[in-house]
């Protein structure tokens, strides 16, 4: 039974390879590299020093997990047959599981293990960024980002950033605590001759050409944000304040590698649909007056923002907090009069200017005005935007009267294809009688769209109470005439007002 002891490689010069270390190695009955692939190796090929690199097992294992454990249990093994010299990258005390394995299965197996001093790539980082760990750092392997505290205080320090995928990964649970804009400090190669620190945005991290396995990253400490003091005296701490980062870390789960099928299946083509019927359940909530409801179709809606939010973030195209960034900077800029000293004098001048406002934007920008206008909205919506933006333009009656007068026009006109027995101008006539209604709404500042949805709903409750009359009889339908279902027609409207004002509680 042999004794394993442990020694360090150094951060790549090998220049900085302790000499205690280089005469362990030199001395090595059975000298042992957890891999090969590290610029100090070199000066063992001068020096002529026999060993043996393990790293067929990262060409084996299917995880991290399975390669540290093979490792070990090799290097035990070995250890069985006489002494062992097992050489790392960097420090044996730094970011090393294989040691940390090795200690723990050494002990159950009475192997001794002895852990030699050697100098890791942090001290170069430290003399390099003129960094004093003194106040405190977080250091953590590029496959643990996940359990970065969000309320970290001190500097963080990553490791091993492999490739691409593993800073793709990286920088998508960074960007959920610092934010996809913050700078951080990519560090390559550090004591070699092509030694690079260079300032990076966590988005842009996975595009850059510079990431290997002696790749690391500097994230400085988060500003602290001033408190803001409530009128109860609350500061942001105490009194709970407005997060979304809990929803966006469970979206990250769901369409993560062990996450919803049905979440990680989605796009925002596929997603359509869901965000249509959940903008009218909220309408829905809206007109029964139902509050349970709003908060709930509200949470509904949030959701499809924060999933679309995180697909596009999966493609590298924008984040989550990008969207609450756009639209805080856009409403800022839309309303000067109010987070400037440019006054308004009224609501008339507000909304002239919200216009011009609105249209210096490049994706406001077309062709023709009514381009502007979603061509995917519901019809009765339409209609009204479509005659909303022409009338800017002085393309509109003079009064509401005249409206009326074209409505009753356009009605005539419906009635006499009707009289022609002809389908496709009675449709064509029907959809000029709509397009007016719609028009005339606009005057008297209602959305035909929310009105015509309001009356859905109101019928759909009512011929519900006369379903349910009906039933109660224990007659058939065909046994009521049309004024008695009309009396509990009646009726349900008089219920209606009796119920008037008061806010409907969801039934759960």
């Amino acid at each position: 039974m042999g004794t394993i002891h442990i020694v360090g490689l150094g951060p790549g010069d090998a220049g900085l390879i302790t000499l205690s270390a280089f005469r362990l190695m030199q001395k090595a009955r059975c000298l042992l590299l957890r891999t090969a692939v590290h610029p100090s190796v070199s000066m063992l090929d001068e020096a002529h020093i026999a060993y043996e690199a393990l790293d067929r097992f990262y060409e084996q294992g299917t995880s991290f997990d399975s390669v540290y454990q093979g490792i070990t249990d090799y290097v035990l093994d070995r250890a069985s047959e006489g002494d062992v010299v097992y050489a790392v990258p960097g420090s044996p005390v730094v970011a090393e599981r294989t040691v940390l394995m090795l200690e723990k299965e050494g002990a159950g197996r009475h192997i001794p293990v002895v852990v030699h001093p050697g100098m890791s790539f942090l001290e170069v980082m430290y003399t390099r960024l003129r960094f004093d760990p003194v106040n405190g750092v977080t250091i953590i392997d590029s496959s643990d980002a996940g359990q970065v505290p969000r309320d970290i205080r001190t500097p963080l320090i990553v490791t091993q950033v492999y490739d691409r995928h593993v800073a793709s990964d990286l920088k998508l649970s960074l960007m959920d605590i610092y934010g996809d804009e913050y700078e951080a400090q990519l560090v390559y190669h550090v004591s070699l001759p092509d030694e690079s620190i260079r300032p990076i945005k966590l988005y842009e991290l996975d595009r850059c050409d510079q990431i290997d396995h002696l790749t690391s990253l500097f994230l400085p400490v988060p500003p602290v944000e001033r408190d803001v003091v409530s009128e109860d005296g609350e500061t942001p701490q105490e009194g709970m304040p407005f997060d979304l980062d809990p929803l966006v870390q469970v979206m990250a789960r769901l369409r993560g590698e062990r996450g919803c099928p049905w979440d990680k299946r989605q796009t925002h083509k596929t997603l359509r649909r869901f965000l249509i019927e959940e903008v009218y359940e909220m309408l829905d909530a809206i007109d029964q007056n139902d509050i349970e409801g709003i908060r709930e179709e509200l949470g509904d809606i949030l959701y499809q923002v924060v999933i679309h939010a995180r697909i596009a973030e999966e493609e590298g195209l924008f984040s989550a907090q990008d969207i609450v960034n756009d639209v805080t900077k856009k409403m800022i800029r839309r309303h000067p009069h109010v987070f400037t000293d440019k006054p308004l004098e009224n609501r008339h001048m507000s909304m002239v200017n919200w216009d011009r406002l609105k249209q210096s934007e490049r994706r406001q920008q077309h062709d023709h005005l009514l381009d502007g206008v979603v061509k995917g909205l519901p019809s009765l919506l339409a209609a009204y935007k479509l005659q909303e933006k022409s009338a800017k333009k002085g393309f509109e009656w003079d009064t509401a009267e005249q409206v009326v007068a074209k409505v009753h026009e356009e009605w005539q006109e419906f009635l006499d294809a009707v009289a022609e027995g002809d389908r496709d101008h009675m449709e064509e006539e029907a959809g000029d009688v709509l397009f007016v209604l719609a028009n005339l709404c606009r005057r008297y500042d209602i959305e035909p769209e929310c009105a015509l949805h309001r009356a859905n709903n109101k019928f759909r409750s009512r011929f519900s109470y006369v379903e349910d009359c009906v039933r109660a009889s224990g007659r058939d339908w065909s046994e009521f005439s049309l004024d008695e279902l009309d009396g509990f027609w009646q009726k349900a409207k008089r219920e209606e007002r009796k119920d008037a004002g008061t806010p409907v509680r969801r039934k759960r």
